[in-house]
């Protein structure tokens, strides 16, 4: 990998305030760069530089670090592994489950559990509503569904205490009028993913 994506996600770790081990960033740049190569093949993201896979993907899904208190999770819709497979690098001791209905990301997913070797990750293919799963402290998705309907689907894999976190794009002000389904908004705060100036929200909401 390139002195240059180093250098970003050095910088990228600093802004938010992420203090990981040269370990934990030579997987995330491992994990950049087989998300590169299979992308030609598997069509996993639209993005296709590097650069910009490590602004919005790998520093977008970091964002996220500073908010997770929990030892599960599970990542609905996790296509790619976002923000699952960051996650999961950053917290080896938490337990993550990578949820995907599309048979391709699944595979990628797998083999990015092996070559870096993430003991903590699981993947799982199949569609959240049709499966028997255990419950989880926190639930998160991105760009996965609105609010209501990720509830609706995914809601009933949560833990009595647990929450859903979800990344969102500009504030979702219509989605979280209507917020229900057994769970109360806890907040909604502003992420701030360097290099990337469009807006980004993390929706916090905490089972009633």
């Amino acid at each position: 990998m390139t002195v240059d994506l180093k250098a970003q996600l050095d910088k990228g770790c600093a802004e938010l305030q992420l203090q990981l081990s040269d370990q934990q960033k030579t997987q995330l740049l491992d994990y950049l760069a087989l998300l590169q190569k299979w992308n030609k093949v598997y069509n996993l993201t639209s993005v296709r530089d590097p650069q910009g896979m490590l602004t919005r993907h790998i520093l977008d899904s970091l964002s996220l670090i500073p908010y997770l208190q929990c030892n599960s999770l599970l990542d609905v819709g996790s296509g790619a592994g976002l923000p699952g497979i960051p996650v999961a690098i950053c917290f080896p001791q938490m337990a993550v489950t990578l949820l995907d209905s599309n048979i391709k990301k699944t595979r990628f997913l797998q083999q990015v559990k092996a070559e870096l070797k993430l003991n903590n990750v699981t993947v799982i293919h199949g569609r959240v509503e049709q499966l028997t799963l255990p419950k989880f402290e926190v639930i998160t998705a991105r760009a996965f569904a609105t609010i209501a309907e990720i509830i609706d689907l995914a809601a009933r894999h949560c833990d009595d205490a647990g929450s859903l976190v979800l990344m969102k794009g500009v504030y979702p002000e219509q989605e979280l009028a209507s917020v229900g389904g057994g769970f109360t908004l806890k907040d909604v705060i502003a992420l701030n993913v360097p290099g990337d100036q469009a807006e980004r929200h993390l929706v916090r909401l905490i089972k009633d």
